[in-house]
């Protein structure tokens, strides 16, 4: 039973905050023990508060267009979450809330769910991963576990789940686009997965949302997957209805190709090319030779330059078998959902033939190294081996990890904080790379795929190996 509890109605507006909200749980917490909720209200983990505290404020600022964290988090300073023993186990107050995240001083019901999914999950992952807890038995359990407790599984159509990649920051045609695209996956009652942020991760949720109305299809899931250190930077859109946290970038990235019954991507900055490079990371591995997964990357006439642009540093540095392994389809939304439909049959004989799950694809191989977080330090950054001497799926990987450090120099504060303090990541390697890299990356920037607002400083420096 899913009860209706409002927020306090007591609840007072100071300025842009709440004042004071208390707010009670659905059902999103049914399953947390009593020891657990000790946990949140003695706040015994000193490490857990900080991280619920940024995720929270992130939710309370879903819709709003923005990738600085840094300056949400010092807008909202005084905010504070408290926890109190409630009948039905637990009860947070809000204090200096965001007030856009409320109506007549009741918090919008999305936002609500949202704030729960964080507790359960940042909690549940917690649980798994203190000393007391049973390991899994790899990052693949893990990441099989959180899903299963945010009940993903639950109320999966067969076969329907599309992940869509792009930018945060994209220009209006191109999210025009990515609409156009999610509508018409809507119009075959296909879910949408993205990240849940804003730009090319709103636009097909929104397509399909629309288009699922037509359909009177009624139980569709906009499902966005992210990592506290992400949501901060990208607070949810305002379409998302399932929100899932994981640890850390790796076990998200791996979360959206195991739940993946196709993939699309869409034009986006240095984000949705590491989401590239950790796709034919996996592809070129020869024990997937044979996947069906249906890969497209596509955009209006518009983006069709810097789609040229990511073809040609893959075919530079990876060579064109990598280029191969992606369909591309320019300014033709239709023809993108007839591809994903034309897919499905495909995908549904190889999970039957591998005896595979439908909802998570257990059989894809994921080479280590792609499971192992990786630490956007100054050295690691500069330890990367760009080279080309070594095989090219060890290469892309070695890229892959080049792209998440520049993103978490965009985006992470922390991270920028400590790229102010040393100056930006020295990245070395062989002049065949280096030049394709330093091509990429100037068209991002030119065509303001870094950053949504203001001039964007680059967090790196490219020079050549000696």
């Amino acid at each position: 039973m899913n009860d209706c509890f409002p927020t306090d109605t007591h609840a007072s507006i100071a300025g842009d905050t709440i004042a004071r909200a208390a707010i009670y749980p659905r059902n999103h917490l049914a399953k947390l023990s009593q020891s657990e909720v000790n946990t949140l209200i003695d706040q015994t983990d000193q490490g857990l508060y900080p991280l619920i505290r940024k995720c929270v404020l992130a939710v309370l600022n879903s819709g709003v267009n923005s990738d600085d964290g840094a300056a949400m988090f010092a807008r909202f300073a005084q905010f504070s979450i408290e926890f109190e023993r409630d009948p039905r186990g637990l009860k947070l107050i809000l204090n200096h809330a965001p007030a856009h995240a409320f109506v007549d001083g009741t918090l919008i019901e999305t936002i609500h769910d949202h704030v729960f999914a964080v507790l359960r999950d940042l909690v549940y992952v917690r649980r798994l991963q203190s000393p007391q807890a049973p390991n899994a038995d790899s990052p693949t359990d893990l990441i099989f576990q959180i899903l299963r407790h945010a009940q993903v599984f639950d109320r999966s159509n067969e076969l329907s789940c599309v992940v869509c990649w792009g930018g945060h920051a994209v220009p209006k045609e191109e999210y025009d686009y990515s609409q156009a695209v999610g509508r018409e996956l809507g119009l075959r009652r296909f879910d949408i997965c993205t990240g849940c942020g804003p730009g090319a991760m709103k636009g097909p949720m929104r397509g399909a949302l629309l288009a699922h109305r037509r359909q009177h299809h009624n139980h569709g899931r906009f499902l966005g997957i992210t990592e506290p250190g992400i949501i901060a930077a990208e607070p949810p859109n305002g379409v998302v209805n399932d929100i899932v946290i994981m640890p850390d970038i790796e076990k998200r990235l791996e979360a959206f190709v195991r739940v993946a019954h196709a993939i699309v991507i869409f034009p986006g900055g240095a984000g949705t090319f590491e989401e590239l490079l950790y796709l034919l990371s996996i592809r070129l591995h020869p024990k997937n030779a044979t996947s069906a997964l249906p890969v497209i990357l596509t955009g209006p006439t518009s983006a069709a330059p810097v789609i040229e642009a990511y073809l040609q540093f893959i075919e530079q540095t990876l060579g064109p078998e990598a280029c191969d392994m992606l369909s591309v389809i320019v300014d033709a939304p239709s023809d993108v959902a007839s591809a994903v439909q034309a897919g499905q049959g495909r995908v549904r004989a190889q999970r039957i033939e591998q005896h595979d799950a439908y909802d998570f694809n257990w059989t894809l191989h994921i080479p280590a190294e792609l499971q192992t977080p990786f630490d956007p330090t100054h050295a690691n950054m500069a330890g990367l081996n760009l080279s080309k001497d070594q095989p090219i799926g060890a290469l892309a990987i070695q890229l892959r990890c080049l792209f998440s450090g520049i993103v978490a120099g965009n985006v992470k504060p922390a991270i920028q904080a400590a790229i102010h303090a040393e100056g930006p990541f020295s990245i070395t390697g062989d002049p065949t790379i280096i030049s394709a890299l330093d091509r990429l990356l100037n068209q991002l920037v030119a065509e303001q795929r870094m950053k949504i607002q203001g001039d964007y400083e680059p967090c790196y420096r490219l020079t050549l190996a000696s």
